[in-house]
């Protein structure tokens, strides 16, 4: 069916503000399907590609195991069609290691460090790009890289820590690096600091972009404060 370019922004501006409700978990749903029928219609559509990759790393993280699995699966089929169509944008490359993350963390050590090597390109390609994209994401993701792979397979939580902070640079309230460098330290037995991080998570001012992520993380800092009292 012929669709007017008037009627493809409309359908483009609906996506975005259901995606911006999805806290509702139907809301997200509605957007991934609204991407996916565009891509349909169009393979390249390279805002559809990237956002249907973004969505499916959300929904996948609030779904059941096997579920999960599926959406981070096609979460980083949609970001390899992004990237394949704009080599040079961020989004694609940064959204495609998103989800080969949580796919890795749900099948544990021994199957998911197979995707350890394909994580780390994509998100060097990120910081070579394009270091600033989402707020240094992409050095808080490699912290996290750094952080759970075993040092055999590369890990260092040297570089975790470093790159941790390096994203503190673009953004010194991120609810998200905080909590991951307070993670680092708890597992690394340096209480003290990781207190002083998850403090810092629970004080930051919410970003009004990413609403329903910061309620998460402060949840989960106030749980592990509790825990170290």
């Amino acid at each position: 069916m012929y669709i007017s370019s008037f009627e493809a922004t409309g359908y483009a501006q609906v996506a975005d503000a259901l995606y911006a409700d999805r806290a509702n978990l139907a809301s997200a749903r509605r957007a991934a399907q609204l991407w996916s029928a565009d891509l349909a219609r169009d393979p390249n559509q390279f805002d559809a590609a990237w956002k249907l990759s973004r969505v499916d790393y959300w929904l996948g993280r609030h779904a059941s195991e096997a579920e999960g699995r599926r959406l981070f699966e096609q979460g980083i089929e949609a970001g390899r069609k992004a990237s394949a169509l704009q080599p040079n944008r961020p989004e694609g490359h940064f959204w495609t290691a998103a989800n080969m993350g949580e796919l890795a963390e749900s099948y544990g050590m021994r199957q998911g460090i197979r995707y350890r090597s394909p994580i780390r390109q994509e998100l060097e390609t990120v910081l070579r790009i394009a270091p600033a994209y989402q707020a240094g994401s992409a050095d808080r993701a490699l912290g996290r890289w750094y952080a759970r792979v075993p040092r055999l397979f590369g890990g260092s939580r040297r570089l975790a820590e470093e790159h941790l902070r390096a994203s503190l640079k673009y953004d010194p309230n991120s609810t998200l690096s905080h909590l991951f460098l307070a993670e680092l330290f708890l597992d690394d037995g340096r209480k003290d600091e990781a207190r002083r991080e998850l403090q810092a998570v629970i004080d930051a001012p919410p970003d009004p972009d990413w609403m329903p992520e910061d309620t998460e993380y402060k949840e989960k800092a106030r749980k592990m404060m509790a825990s170290l009292k």
